[in-house]
């Protein structure tokens, strides 16, 4: 069941309705005092409240309501939703412990799609990560393009098998050359989007001047060189996941137009004034430490907590060296197979240099 917390009766009926369709069970509490006690009576699986009970409106009664819920149930999800929407307020809640944070007016696709997710990490965290073996986990995903078995890479995989079906935003990160490409790739191959297209992006090639036109698209005519419409990578990914690589490089400009349609799901195309909406998965990477980027003030906050609902942290290759023999033999193999040359195997001794 989902509990509604809205002391708007036309706003809790639009939602209750909405879940009906979509096959979820609600209830509804008019206030904070309400909705608590139907948390301890009735044990809903997801909490939607909204942030003002009373004419005020900073927000304060519902991370109020936010924080007695955690305390209460912690590992209950709860979504925000507000018509006073602002950054502060939402990088707030979901500092406290919020799944998601949508403003008034909502479109329904969204809502739905914050509810499945909000759920489905829910369902992740209470299963848990039991040990397995990686050919334990080769028989339940597909992690054809990875190659390693070391505890620290079997735990990563069992964490992106879990979290691929659901639509949950991923920000993965670590140095340079760990894979972080290939994460990406699995998380989408074992999700229900496997079948439409994986988008990626380099964000450290794309100028700001750019990144509009690259990101959304233009019209013809939008500017002096667009002498025919083009399509955007959001546009291109519709359907599908979008990888953003590198996303520590954008610049302050281009993370105000990304956090739109991140917040919103919508855009519009460069030179046209008609509102687009795209359905994708978003999954970033970054070789750099984003929360001093914020302390610096070079990276949005609230861009941020867009970005990691899960975060996944890769360890380099020094931190698991036991998986060195079967990637040396791999890149044995396509070397051999480039250069048209057979090499069967390296010597034990040149396998302890490596």
């Amino acid at each position: 069941m989902i509990l509604i917390v809205d002391d708007d009766p036309s706003i809790a009926a639009s939602l209750a309705l909405l879940l009906k369709q979509h096959g979820y069970r609600s209830a509804t509490a008019s206030g904070p005092d309400e909705a608590l006690a139907r948390i301890r009576a009735e044990r809903p699986s997801l909490v939607i409240q909204d942030m003002n009970f009373t004419r005020r409106t900073t927000g304060e009664e519902g991370l109020q309501l936010l924080d007695a819920i955690r305390a209460a149930e912690p590992a209950l999800p709860v979504i925000l939703i507000t018509a006073w929407g602002s950054i502060s307020l939402a990088v707030e809640g979901m500092k406290r412990g919020a799944s998601d944070f949508i403003t008034k007016p909502w479109t329904n696709a969204h809502v739905v799609q914050s509810v499945e997710t909000a759920l489905g990490l829910a369902a992740m965290r209470a299963s848990g990560s039991g040990e397995k073996s990686r050919a334990q986990l080769d028989e339940e995903f597909d992690f054809s393009n990875i190659i390693g078995s070391d505890p620290k890479i079997l735990r990563i995989l069992d964490l992106v098998g879990r979290v691929a079906p659901t639509e949950a935003s991923v920000l993965i990160m670590g140095e340079s050359g760990t894979g972080k490409e290939l994460i990406a790739e699995a998380l989408h191959r074992n999700s229900r989007r496997r079948a439409a297209p994986f988008v990626k992006v380099n964000l450290g090639g794309i100028s700001p001047t750019l990144f509009e036109s690259e990101m959304f698209g233009h019209v013809r005519g939008a500017f002096t060189d667009a002498r025919q419409d083009r399509k955007g990578r959001f546009e291109t990914a519709d359907g599908g996941t979008i990888f953003l690589d590198e996303i520590g490089e954008l610049a302050a400009a281009s993370q105000v137009k990304l956090l739109r349609v991140l917040q919103d799901r919508t855009y519009e195309v460069l030179g046209s004034s008609r509102t687009r909406s795209v359905d994708v998965r978003v999954i970033a990477a970054t070789n750099r430490q984003l929360n001093d980027l914020v302390a610096r003030g070079e990276f949005r906050e609230d861009l941020l907590y867009r970005l990691n609902l899960i975060t996944i942290q890769l360890p380099p290759l020094r931190e698991r060296r036991g998986d060195v023999p079967p990637l040396a033999t791999h890149f044995l193999r396509r070397a051999g197979e480039a250069y048209r040359v057979e090499v069967e195997s390296i010597s034990p001794r040149g396998m302890e240099w490596l």
